[in-house]
């Protein structure tokens, strides 16, 4: 009986270990090297928000610039075949830590309310040669599958699921790019 006594306060007690903290955040890189991060990556997959519902195929343009900022091109390629750009900059959301960003968007909205409008930005996963991340939000809200490619091996492929699981986030709802093929198909 005391056992079964001990079993039931252990996890009670595990139960509620971060009770009134919310939820843990994902784990992020420890540190990206901006400079080799720079440039284009493709989107292989995202997990479904209102802003990119039209895009069939989406890439990112990150630009170092003066001061640390990173300036930010998204370019969506939507399902009739129409090409949408947004520019945006990106800052550290601490000093000198790279792995976690706020990015905010240029328009109506966000001059009128900058600290409303910025998104966390955090890199999950990044491979040794930069040429495969993971990126999402500490809500597990938002999810992007990235490469330098606009395609990837399949165990790459698996990789980066794997590493979006191990991290929380739901990847049976992730919206896959759509090939150039599959664009070229009368709709």
């Amino acid at each position: 009986m005391r056992r079964l006594a001990m079993l039931a306060v252990v996890s009670v007690l595990v139960g509620c270990a971060n009770s009134g903290t919310g939820v843990v955040p994902p784990k992020t890189v420890e540190q990206v090297d901006l400079q080799r991060y720079q440039g284009t990556w493709y989107e292989l997959a995202r997990l479904p928000m209102f802003f990119q519902r039209h895009c069939a195929q989406s890439e990112a343009l990150y630009e170092l610039q003066d001061g640390g900022t990173i300036g930010v091109t998204n370019r969506c390629r939507t399902f009739d075949g129409e090409m949408q750009q947004v520019q945006g900059q990106a800052v550290a959301q601490v000093p000198g830590q790279t792995s976690k960003l706020w990015v905010r968007f240029d328009n109506w909205v966000s001059r009128l309310l900058p600290d409303l409008t910025r998104g966390e930005y955090w890199v999950l996963y990044l491979d040794e040669g930069y040429q495969h991340a993971l990126v999402g939000h500490p809500n597990r809200d938002y999810l992007w599958l990235l490469a330098r490619t606009p395609e990837v091996s399949t165990e790459m492929r698996e990789r980066l699921l794997q590493e979006a699981g191990n991290r929380g986030y739901d990847t049976g709802k992730l919206i896959w790019r759509r090939s150039d093929a599959e664009m070229a198909l009368p709709r």
